[in-house]
């Protein structure tokens, strides 16, 4: 037995220096980056993403403003970049894609590199279906008027269509006329057939990205990482220019203290820190897989963490000036509303009241003629610019719905509308090339898929990614699509990450890890990593577990937002027991593959053990 166990250290040992000196035989059989630039751009086009634009405002917003910046920031330091760093060394160390690299480190750790390939492929099956909503926004941004600016007619083409006033046109075309959304999950219907031809294009640019790995997407990332902030420097300026701008970045900036004592700010911030750099999801082991073996990966990791945390600051402010826009003009149409009600109740001359004394003539009105005004009392508005801006917008909401009724009261809004579509397009591909290649790399480490091409491997996986993906396209689609996104992977970064830090400060060993380190980099972390590694990440995450586990359990039955066809709004709705059930495995599924491979793993080496041990005992007998 001892014999055994010392042969298997032995051999695990000597697997892993070979991963650390990075022998000149497999420099040259691994493919690597052309120049450290490009992989900073790739890791920069893949961290900026989709929750840059839409999540993180939406938690500003949810969660008082400047005061979320508190958390935000402090999960930056204290998890953020620490794992980011750490994350990068372990790919670059082992030069093997997140299977290969936790199981070099230690066997039993085999199942850490499959569950995030799981969480990838549940965020790939959703993910792609909002580059297809961009597509077809896109495609509709070159009518000569933008579709979603009036509502449809109806039928008997006696006026406009009952539901699209009650809700917006904006919203009637994302929930009507894009998902074709039915009123709850339990009600299914076919595919629809725009959204499904817009997923196969998306699908079918990803797979040209990323067809002969990272020699293709190498290239892509020059323009993916760079064109969203060109963009985003048009849009900042043409949105400051607009009125009401100053109002949406003053509610922005304008702190809510309290927010800092809510568990659940802190979590979230955490969870944006985790999805916006993709920790624990396995694309940044297989990117830095490719790198030279004595490339500075520090600088890189420094630089890509607080870019991708700017960017989420500076498109909030991009955000928020398109938001004070929208709760501006939204107030001031509800004041005219109100004005035209009072001139024609009380045969008012037509310049007796405007915009600036609405408010005054109510109230004189109100004195004067108390009997005549509350014939109106029901449909006399209360117009409020606080409350408009208090009307949270939760993501895709705040991407499609938010963004394309501002355009729409731009100037030239074709123009306005192509860019930013463009724009979320791009960051949307530039994610995807990193996730795909997540889930490719370690595919291609095991010996049946070792020999098969770049182009043979990457089209299996968008083929089996695409099919599984149309099954959002249908009439609920969209709510399974909000399942995955809230379940697919939130919890399960938590996880992944936490085994992460403690596999690499206590199984590895930090001494070893730094070792390692200096070895590729000429000098070993600093004090700040080294605490955080050690200490304070891994607690905090354990924290942030449990908070994640009680507000799960004391939340009771899980709701989602349902579309309502009759009211024109979204109504919440209890997910039914088979929705409850699907949530759950989801969860599971992930983090069950840790303790599975691990049991797996040490099966596997008692079996041998008996088996050695029964040889040993016929050898004895024979002689």
């Amino acid at each position: 037995m001892d014999l055994l166990l010392s042969t298997q250290l032995q051999h695990r040992d000597r697997t892993v220096w070979n991963r650390l000196t990075c022998t000149d035989m497999e420099k040259d059989a691994r493919p690597n980056w052309d120049n450290s630039l490009q992989f900073l751009l790739a890791c920069i086009s893949y961290a900026i993403g989709l929750g840059n634009v839409w999540r993180f405002p939406y938690l500003c917003q949810m969660h008082g403003g400047g005061g979320f910046l508190i958390p935000y920031l402090l999960m930056l330091f204290i998890v953020g970049v620490p794992l980011f760093y750490m994350e990068i060394a372990v790919g670059q160390m082992m030069r093997l894609g997140c299977i290969g690299a936790w199981s070099a480190i230690s066997p039993y750790l085999g199942g850490v590199g499959i569950a995030t390939v799981v969480a990838s492929v549940y965020i790939l099956i959703y993910y792609n279906v909002i580059n297809a909503w961009s597509f077809w926004y896109l495609f509709n941004s070159f009518q000569s008027v933008l579709p979603w600016s009036d509502c449809p007619v109806n039928a008997n083409l006696t006026g406009p269509v009952e539901e699209c006033q009650k809700a917006s046109s904006t919203q009637y075309f994302f929930y009507r006329e894009t998902l074709g959304i039915s009123s709850s999950i339990e009600e299914n219907g076919g595919i629809q057939t725009s959204q499904a031809l817009c997923l196969l294009l998306a699908w079918m640019v990803t797979y040209l990205f990323i067809n002969n790995g990272i020699k293709s997407s190498g290239k892509v990332v020059y323009f993916t990482a760079t064109f969203p902030y060109v963009v985003l420097i048009i849009y900042l300026i043409r949105g400051l220019t607009l009125p009401g701008a100053i109002h949406g970045i003053t509610y922005m900036f304008t702190p809510k203290m309290e927010e800092l004592a809510n568990p659940t700010a802190w979590i979230n911030a955490a969870t944006q820190i985790f999805f916006s750099l993709g920790l624990g999801l396995g694309w940044l082991i297989a990117y830095s897989s490719y790198n030279q073996y004595n490339n500075n990966f520090e600088r890189q990791a420094f630089i890509v963490s607080f870019i991708n945390s700017g960017t989420s600051i500076f498109a909030s402010i991009v955000t928020f000036s398109i938001y004070g826009f929208k709760a501006t003009v939204n107030y001031e149409n509800c004041l005219e509303r109100t004005r035209i009600l009072l001139l024609n109740t009380f045969n008012l001359a037509e310049d007796t009241i405007d915009m600036n004394n609405v408010f005054d003539w109510i109230k004189t009105l109100n004195a004067t003629y108390p009997e005549q005004f509350a014939e109106i009392g029901n449909k006399l508005e209360t117009c409020d610019l606080n409350d408009e801006l208090d009307t949270a917008v939760e993501g895709v909401g705040l991407a499609f719905i938010l963004y394309s009724e501002a355009i729409q009261n731009m100037p030239l809004p074709q123009l306005w509308s192509v860019l930013y579509f463009s724009m979320l397009l791009l960051l949307g591909l530039g994610s995807m090339m990193g996730s795909v290649t997540g889930v490719t790399t370690p595919l291609r480490e095991f010996k049946i898929l070792s020999k098969v091409s770049n182009e043979v491997l990457n089209g299996i996986v968008c083929l089996i990614l695409l099919l599984l993906s149309l099954a959002l396209t249908t009439s609920s689609g969209n709510y399974w699509f909000t399942i995955f996104n809230e379940y697919g992977a939130s919890f399960s970064m938590l996880f992944v990450v936490l085994i992460e830090i403690v596999a690499v400060s206590y199984v590895y060993g930090l001494k070893r890890f730094e070792k390692a380190i200096e070895d590729m980099i000429g000098h070993r972390p600093n004090w700040y990593l080294k605490i955080m590694w050690g200490i304070i990440s891994p607690l905090l995450l354990i924290v942030l577990l449990i908070f994640y586990i009680v507000n799960y359990i004391r939340g009771g039955t899980p709701t989602y937002q349902a579309w309502d066809k009759e009211l024109g709004k979204t109504v919440v709705k209890d997910y039914p027991v088979f929705a409850q059930v699907f949530i759950a495995i989801l969860l599971v599924s992930v983090v069950s593959c840790v303790p599975i491979t691990a049991l797996y793993v040490y099966c596997t080496n008692r079996k041998r053990s008996t088996s050695f041990k029964h040889s040993q005992s016929v050898s004895t007998i024979s002689n």
